[in-house]
């Protein structure tokens, strides 16, 4: 049986795509499979994953006739997976050798449905360590448990799906396919989810994963309007929890975090293009009359005085009708 399949999205990313390709093929393992997705790129990316499904042991090259988006490509690659364990990589970001061998151990060892670890963030030259929020290590963990406080910076808060492990039990309950077509933070309502519905995780200090920022293509650097997909997502995070029994007590943490990503985005706007940022403020205005309001009424209190006058401001604004819809 093969014990790990890890999806990799690639879309026109041929400058970078070699170094992540060279990490796969250090990390091979006879019961490994790699599933390239190659999301429709008009750039020299398909050449090079031609030539990696010969190459790499265990890869496998899939193709997409039009261009998804990084949920929809990750999707496809679930849907090929056939490994025991499954996790996930980025097109442009890359891994040190053994990296997928020693998750795979800390997997078998604590038997959770799910392992996080912490990754380096790659901004040009610098190199930041950012660790997984958690800090009981190596040690099974209620996920559930672990989205609270509000007040904190806690696991859910940590979305990158590649910054782990899962086991197929997850995907066979449908936790670990993502909402189709969202352009950016897909992340978002999948590790919401994954904490709400999974029984057991565990974070462990495997530090092997290589993420870059800053990249002038990737779609947190472009102001277009797929920017504003974090709006779908997060009205799917609070519908969802809205559902969930324990809803009163999740609820507020849902809350202030879209509030935190909204007033992100607002306090960003110089980036966007004009028609963009004119549908961000009403969007936002929108976003924020439809969520509980005292759970946000709670959120403003607490957020510091710049970024809550941001939303208070934006909060006042008469919302188009096509932006309540």
């Amino acid at each position: 049986m093969v014990k790990l399949s890890v999806v990799v999205p690639f879309y026109n990313v041929q400058t970078y795509a070699p170094d992540t390709l060279r990490s796969l093929r250090a990390n091979a393992r006879d019961d490994f499979e790699f599933l390239l997705v190659d999301d429709c790129s008009t750039d020299g990316t398909p050449e090079l994953l031609r030539r990696a499904e010969r190459e790499i042991p265990g890869a496998v090259l899939i193709r997409h006739e039009r261009n998804g988006g990084l949920a929809t490509a990750r999707n496809t690659g679930l849907d090929a997976a056939r490994g025991r364990y499954l996790t996930f990589l980025d097109g442009d970001d890359w891994l040190t050798p053994g990296h997928y061998d020693r998750l795979v151990a800390a997997m078998d060892r604590l038997g959770c449905d799910f392992v996080r670890t912490d990754h380096v963030r790659c901004k040009g030259r610098a190199r930041t360590v950012h660790r997984a929020p958690v800090g009981r290590r190596d040690e099974v963990l209620d996920p559930r448990e672990a989205i609270l406080p509000a007040h904190r910076t806690t696991s859910v808060d940590y979305p990158y799906a590649w910054a782990g492990m899962y086991h197929r039990r997850l995907l066979e309950r449908g936790l670990l396919h993502f909402t189709d077509g969202l352009r950016t933070a897909e992340d978002r309502p999948w590790i919401w989810r994954l904490h709400r519905e999974a029984e057991s995780f565990a974070t462990v200090g495997t530090l092997g994963i290589f993420y870059r920022r800053g990249i002038s293509t990737s779609l947190t650097q472009i102001g277009d309007m797929r920017q504003l997909d974090f709006i779908r997502a997060f009205d799917q995070v609070l519908e969802e929890t809205s559902q969930d029994p324990d809803s009163e007590r999740l609820m507020p943490k849902a809350v202030r975090t879209y509030c935190a990503i909204i007033a992100h985005h607002l306090g960003t706007m110089e980036r966007y293009e004009p028609q963009v940022a004119k549908k961000l403020r009403s969007w936002s205005a929108a976003a924020l009359k439809r969520m509980p309001q005292d759970a946000l009424k709670e959120a403003l209190a607490a957020m510091d005085a710049e970024r809550a006058a941001r939303l208070r401001k934006v909060r006042r604004r008469v919302v188009p009708a096509e932006s309540a819809a």
